[in-house]
């Protein structure tokens, strides 16, 4: 209990209070940060975080490598919301962030602030980093329901998320622009969110809690059985996942606005199976109807956020085998000789897509090869290809 009322009387804090810990090991090795209240209104991974640090005193010297924890939007974590002006995870785009180091701070909203603090701390993070770098971003929902991971389809994160035992939802990133992982993805560094269940669930801690340690001995910052706390770890997470598939695909997200007036209707729960035409919630225009059949995902239960809900449908694992097997033959560079594709004439590794092809099953086929949806233009479907999906960027000597 006393780890939550540090949250809500604020004592994350703003500037230097926003690492929540750090802990550099005895021997040189992989980097693992772990970032907690991205959103203001999602405490636990805060929590979580401090009692990870609390538990590794005195014990650096199992670790190698750093572990570094971070707070995201700090001025709205002390106020208990989502978010003061806008979403933090939304406007991590490449201009906005070059904007954010350029400027000095006239006009920017509290989020701006926040992403330049934190955007700060990240970097002088990864020009320390000695090996490879793990990100790890920790939230809750407001529905209620099992912990899963969301990550960005490169084989490289594939590999980071298996090691969790828990759901593993592809194509979020697809759905959502301007994320902060998807930002530090492209920039080579393997990324992982964590969704550890209801926002003031006392379970939502646990679980993410349980995250972190996994995530230390996934990312090789300890042996999985050096500490017993891993063990622990990967058992309460294989048990909160009880009777959940391993690996899901998100197919359609419902937008929604402040003039839509959006309800969802109530007890629904993440990976609840759907019918076809089910009314799932109430807006301005009457009632809001289940698109297809599968199982839902994130429905809205708060009064920000611009996601009504999300539909996902189970994927074989065999599919994600021959979608390794493809990547790694680099079948993805033959893409631009298929019927109908042509390569982008202004987006480096991207190709477009005639958009009466586009209808039977292309971007099923190009998530097999590694490429994701970007947007539809006048020529037809654009879709890029993932970068440093097998390897992460040469390092610069010197």
């Amino acid at each position: 209990m006393s780890d939550r009322g540090d949250v809500e009387r604020g004592e994350t804090g703003s500037g230097g209070r926003r690492v929540i810990g750090r802990v550099v090991g005895g021997r040189p090795g992989p980097m693992l940060i772990c970032i907690g209240g991205v959103h203001g209104n999602e405490p636990a991974g805060v929590i979580a975080l401090k009692r990870v640090f609390r538990a590794l005193a005195g014990r650096e010297g199992a670790l190698r490598g750093e572990f570094l924890g971070l707070a995201g939007n700090v001025t709205a974590l002390e106020r208990r919301c989502r978010y003061v002006d806008r979403d933090l995870n939304r406007h991590w785009l490449a201009d906005h962030v070059e904007a954010l180091r350029r400027g000095g701070g006239e006009g920017w909203t509290t989020e701006d602030r926040e992403q330049r603090e934190l955007l700060s701390e990240l970097e002088a993070a990864f020009a320390r980093a000695r090996g490879a770098v793990h990100v790890v971003d920790l939230h809750t929902t407001s529905g209620v329901g099992p912990p899963f991971a969301t990550l960005s389809d490169t084989l490289r994160n594939r590999a980071f998320g298996r090691s969790f035992p828990i759901p593993i939802v592809l194509g979020l990133e697809e759905q959502l622009e301007g994320t902060m992982l998807d930002y530090l993805n492209n920039l080579g560094h393997v990324t992982l969110g964590i969704e550890g269940g209801a926002h003031d669930a006392p379970e939502s801690v646990d679980r993410l809690e349980a995250a972190v340690w996994v995530a230390l001995g996934a990312a090789k910052l300890v042996r999985r059985r050096a500490l017993p706390e891993c063990r622990r770890a990967r058992r309460a997470l294989r048990e909160a996942a009880r009777g959940i598939p391993p690996v899901f695909e998100v197919r359609y997200r419902h937008a929604v606005g402040p003039d839509d007036f959006f309800r969802m209707n109530p007890g629904y729960l993440n990976f609840q199976p759907l019918a076809r035409g089910e009314v799932l919630a109430q807006c301005r225009t009457g009632e809001v109807r289940a698109p297809d059949g599968g199982r839902i995902l994130m429905p809205l239960y708060q009064e920000l956020g611009d996601d009504g809900f999300f539909l996902v449908r189970e994927i074989a694992p065999v599919w994600l085998t021959l979608s390794a097997i493809l990547r790694r033959l680099r079948v993805d560079r033959l893409a631009p000789r298929l019927p109908g594709v042509r390569r982008h004439p202004e987006i480096p590794d991207a190709v477009v897509v005639d958009r009466r092809l586009a209808r039977w099953f292309t971007v099923e086929i190009f998530h097999l090869l590694g490429y994701r949806r970007e947007f539809v233009s006048d020529d037809g479907l654009v879709m890029s290809r993932r970068r440093f999906d097998l390897a992460p960027p040469r390092r610069r000597r010197g």
